[in-house]
C-alpha cells in the first residue's frame, strides 16, 4: 500500500491542516471535515449528541434538584417572577420602589447577562437597546446603590453548574460538601443550610441581596395568586405564597433558559450545514488543539473546576465602590484556603457576543481578545501570584488564522438568536421590565 494512502487512511485530522497532502492518488477522496469534527467529538465524548442541550420543555432532560422537580406552573411563575419589577419592595431609597428586577442584570438581549461591565439593580437608570446605557441615578450615594462588585454571571446553562457566583459560594452540594463552616450566619451564605443545589439557593438568596420582597398580601392580592396554587398545590397555604417557594419557581424558569437554537446546537442535531467552514475549523480547534475542551466541556460548554488566568478585578475610574478582598481572591475568598485564591469558576460560552466585556472583572474587550490571551498566556494582573496561575494556563501556538476561526466558532456558532422567548410579554402588574425607571421605560418604549 502507498504510503500517501495509509497518511489518508489513519490519520484523516491532517486534513485539517494539510488538505493536499493526499491528492496525489487517483482514488483519494478526502474527508469532510464536518465528519472529522463528529469524529473527534466521538472520541471524547462518546457521541456528539452528548453535547446536545434539550429543549426547554423536555424538562426530565434538564438537570434539576431532586428537591425542586422542574414543572411547567413552576417555570411559567418563575419566568414572571424573575422579571416582576413589583418585587422591588426594600430599596435604600424611595426612588427605587418598583424599578428594578433578577432581570435588570440578567436580560435576554445581553445574553442573560448585564448589558454594562457593573451590573446595577436599585440605583440605575437607563436601558439603551441592550442595557449598554443603564447607569447610576445622580440622586443615589454610591453606598445606597446595588451594584455588582463582579462582572455577573450570565443564567444561560446554569442547569449544568451545581454551583453558582464566580467563586461556586452558592450551593449545599457536591463541590460544596465540605465547605460547612463557611456558610457564614448572617450572610447570603447561609441559605446553604437549606439543602439546595446552588440555582435554587442562589435564586431564594438573591431576593434578599438585591433588595426584593415576596409579600404575601401582595401575592394573594394579584394574578400571582392562582400562579403560585398551580406551581405549589402540595404545599400548605399557610406556607406557599413564600420567599422559597418564589426562589424554587425562579429556579426552575432559570434552568429552562437554554440556548438550544444556536448553530452549532443545530449543527449537533443534524443540520450539516448549520455552521459555514470557518465555524467548523474553530470548532475542530476548540475540540482539539486549542484544548478549550479541557476547561469548557458537557452541554454547557462550562465547568465546576475553577482556575487562576491572572486577570484583572473590577477596576478603573468607571467602578463604582472598590473591590473587597474576598471578591478579588475568587474560590479562595468563599473556602478560606489558600490553594484556592485567585481562582475563578469556569464561564459557559454561549451569546457572547451580546457584550463587551469578558473576565471576572471585564477587563478584556472582545471574544478574540480573550483567546488572544489565553493563546499568549502571560497574566494581566500583578496581585496574582505566579505560583498560583493555572498549569494549564500555557501559550497555545495558535497562529492569527486559528485564532480567527475559533472567534467565528464562538461568536456566530453558539449564538442563539431567539432569547427574547425567555422572557414574559408581560407581567401580571402590568410593570416595564427588566427596569421600570422612567428613562428604562422611555428607552424601551414602556408606557
Amino acid at each position: 500500500m502507498k504510503l500517501s494512502k495509509i497518511i489518508c487512511r489513519f490519520f484523516p485530522v491532517i486534513l485539517l491542516m494539510v488538505s493536499t497532502s493526499c491528492a496525489s492518488d487517483d482514488d483519494y477522496v478526502q474527508v469532510p471535515i464536518e465528519n472529522i469534527l463528529e469524529q473527534r467529538l466521538v472520541d471524547l465524548y462518546g457521541s456528539k449528541e452528548a453535547l446536545i442541550l434539550p429543549y426547554s420543555n423536555e424538562f426530565s432532560s434538564i438537570p434539576s434538584d431532586p428537591n425542586n422537580p422542574i414543572t411547567e406552573a413552576k417555570v411559567a411563575l418563575g419566568k414572571l417572577l424573575f422579571h416582576e419589577t413589583g418585587l422591588a419592595k426594600l430599596p435604600n431609597m424611595e426612588e427605587g420602589m418598583h424599578t428594578y428586577s433578577c432581570a435588570s442584570c440578567h436580560h435576554a438581549k445581553a445574553g442573560f447577562q448585564s448589558g454594562i461591565k457593573q451590573g446595577i439593580g436599585e440605583g440605575g437608570m437607563g436601558f439603551g437597546l441592550f442595557g449598554e446605557t443603564r447607569h447610576k441615578n445622580p440622586m443615589y450615594q454610591d453606598a445606597d446603590l446595588d451594584i455588582q462588585p463582579i462582572r455577573s454571571p450570565s443564567i444561560l446553562n446554569v442547569a449544568y453548574q451545581e454551583a453558582m457566583l464566580w467563586n461556586g459560594q452558592f450551593g449545599a452540594t457536591g463541590i460544596n460538601q465540605g465547605t460547612e463552616a463557611n456558610w457564614t450566619i448572617g450572610t447570603p451564605k447561609e441559605v446553604n443550610n437549606l439543602g439546595f443545589e446552588g440555582v435554587e439557593i442562589q435564586a431564594i438568596a438573591g431576593l434578599d441581596v438585591h433588595r426584593l420582597m415576596i409579600d404575601e398580601t401582595f401575592i394573594i392580592n394579584s394574578d400571582y395568586k392562582d400562579l403560585f396554587d398551580e406551581a405549589f398545590p402540595n404545599i400548605a397555604l399557610e406556607e406557599r405564597y413564600s420567599k422559597l417557594n418564589a426562589g424554587l419557581a425562579i429556579a426552575a424558569y432559570e434552568r429552562t433558559v437554554l440556548p438550544n437554537q444556536a448553530p452549532f446546537q443545530n449543527w449537533l442535531r443534524g443540520d450539516v450545514n448549520a455552521m459555514n467552514a470557518n465555524e467548523t475549523k474553530g470548532a475542530m480547534l476548540f475540540f482539539g488543539k486549542a484544548n478549550c475542551y479541557s476547561c469548557h466541556s458537557g452541554p454547557g460548554l462550562n465547568g465546576m473546576d475553577f482556575y487562576a488566568l491572572g486577570m484583572k478585578d473590577l477596576e478603573g475610574d468607571d467602578v463604582i465602590n472598590s473591590v473587597d478582598e474576598a471578591t478579588k481572591k475568587g474560590r479562595g475568598g468563599f473556602t478560606g484556603n489558600l490553594e484556592d485564591d485567585y481562582k475563578f469558576k469556569t464561564p459557559q460560552l454561549y451569546n457572547l457576543k451580546d457584550v463587551s466585556f469578558f473576565g471576572h472583572g471585564g477587563s478584556i474587550e472582545t471574544i478574540k481578545a480573550v483567546i488572544t490571551y489565553k493563546n499568549q498566556a502571560v497574566k494581566e494582573n500583578s496581585n496574582v501570584p505566579s505560583e498560583l496561575i493555572s498549569p494549564l494556563f500555557v501559550p497555545l501556538n495558535l497562529s492569527e488564522v486559528e485564532v480567527n476561526y475559533i472567534t467565528s466558532f464562538l461568536e456566530t456558532a453558539l449564538y442563539d438568536n431567539n432569547l427574547q422567548r425567555y422572557q414574559p410579554t408581560e407581567l401580571p402588574t402590568g410593570n416595564c421590565f427588566p427596569n421600570a425607571d422612567e428613562e428604562s421605560s422611555i428607552d424601551m418604549g414602556c408606557d
